[in-house]
């Protein structure tokens, strides 16, 4: 390894830790303060950096809400790209994304993430990111599904699909998997924040949670069967 090699391998942690840095700071702030109650300035200040380091590292203050809170945006596609060679891409989704909610719901059960759901629900720019983000990634998630499958099979099943459907169906599937998981995971945050809830009410949401993403699944899989005309399907 080269001189430059070695100071430009020191450059790029220095950079990661500050960006590290200055996350930390900024979600102790929000935590304590609320969202619309701290500045980039404040931040800066706090992690002792000059503000324009902070927009070096960070877009806005949304970026910094969320850096390192939704691993989903680019996990789901990643799921089915990355899959076992010869596993299904559906079941791959589907696998990720309820071991997904079960992390999430584990973490914003603690009392101690309680403020993260709080200033969430207090912030509708907030809001706004977080609903963008499902967008994105509902986006990276239909390419990933019609970058799966060859053009003979979908979900599964042996059909006989057209471009058009086949596009369809993945933009069907992949919205039709994110709202499920956004109503999902809003409706466990409700429950975690009103005092009268206990453990019984979570882990109904938790049974829900399990039960629609198989049914939203074989649901699917019967659409696509119906849609592609394949053997057996119900005309």
């Amino acid at each position: 390894m080269t001189v430059s090699e070695t100071a430009g391998g020191r450059r790029e942690l220095r950079k990661a830790q500050t960006r590290a840095e200055i996350r930390d700071v900024a979600q102790r702030l929000f935590a304590e303060r609320g969202f619309d109650g701290v500045t980039s300035a404040d931040v800066a200040a706090t992690a002792g950096v000059a503000v324009q380091t902070v927009f070096n590292h960070f877009g806005s203050k949304e970026d910094l809400f969320f850096d390192g809170r939704t691993p989903w945006v680019d996990g789901l596609a990643a799921a089915v790209e990355d899959r076992v060679p010869g596993a299904d891409p559906l079941d791959a989704l589907r696998e990720y994304l309820a071991a997904d909610l079960e992390r999430l719901f584990d973490q914003e059960s603690r009392p101690a993430n309680r403020h993260y759901i709080e200033v969430l629900g207090s912030s509708p720019a907030l809001q706004d990111r977080e609903r963008s983000l499902v967008e994105t990634a509902s986006s990276r998630l239909a390419e990933a599904l019609l970058g799966a499958v060859p053009p003979e099979s979908y979900a599964g099943e042996s059909v006989r699909a057209e471009p058009v459907q086949a596009r369809v169906l993945s933009q069907l599937a992949a919205s039709l998997f994110l709202v499920a998981g956004r109503v999902l995971v809003l409706e466990h945050r409700q429950v975690v924040l009103d005092p009268a809830m206990d453990d019984a009410a979570r882990e109904s949401v938790r049974a829900v949670a399990a039960a629609a993403l198989v049914m939203l699944e074989d649901a699917l899989r019967g659409l696509a069967r119906r849609s592609f005309g394949a053997p057996g399907a119900q005309s």
